[in-house]
């Protein structure tokens, strides 16, 4: 075997304690933690735009946060936003009179993210949603408690398996499966060796 060939089939594999932390249920404790401190934010942040007509009628609470985003201020000031296709991405938006139904998308993103992680309920689907939209108000210029609640949705995603365990992702995941390995709802009596992980 030549040694390109040795070299391409050396496989590397996480640390025992990583594997442990992100696929055992022994951990799950951790990240129901986790789950109820990022579900609390933004189902208290959701719920207090609900009554709010600047946010479900006429998205202008929003509007004011996307004009002060893109206002590009006289030096030496900096400008909220760091990259030009961002700004210029909502700008389009604005210009669009996009807000009026992205304010409504926002809350009731924020409600349902909140729901599904103190439910422990798609956990995996629900820390990414998050993520994303930490990951907007970032990009708009926005820090506030964006990175930590961002830093703890990429450890939810990487602890999908096992962050649900106390929750209904312990029913939902053997049941429904994920895209690449079905749940017994589509596989029959057999069900899916490994969606939920055993406990350990």
């Amino acid at each position: 075997m030549t040694k390109q060939g040795t070299q391409s089939a050396i496989q590397f594999s996480d640390p025992p304690f990583i594997r442990s932390l992100f696929g055992s249920t022994r951990w799950a404790w951790l990240w129901l933690i986790v789950r109820l401190y990022v579900g609390y934010s933004w189902l208290s942040s959701g719920w207090g735009k609900v009554g709010n007509p600047a946010w479900t009628e006429t998205g202008v609470a929003l509007k004011g946060f996307w004009e002060r985003a893109v206002l590009i201020p006289d030096a030496p000031a900096r400008p909220a936003i760091a990259f030009d296709w961002y700004r210029a991405f909502l700008q389009g938006l604005l210009d669009g009179g996009h807000y009026t139904w992205f304010a409504k998308l926002i809350v009731v993103g924020e409600v349902a993210i909140g729901v599904a992680l103190i439910l422990g309920a798609f956990v995996g689907v629900a820390a990414f949603a998050g993520g994303l939209m930490n990951w907007n108000f970032m990009m708009a210029g926005t820090a506030s408690t964006n990175p930590l609640l961002f830093l703890l949705s990429i450890v939810l995603i990487l602890a999908w398996k096992t962050a649900g365990w106390y929750g209904l992702d312990r029913i939902l995941l053997p049941l429904l499966g994920t895209p690449w390995q079905p749940g017994r709802v589509f596989e029959g009596d057999e069900g899916v060796a490994g969606a939920a992980p055993a406990e350990a």
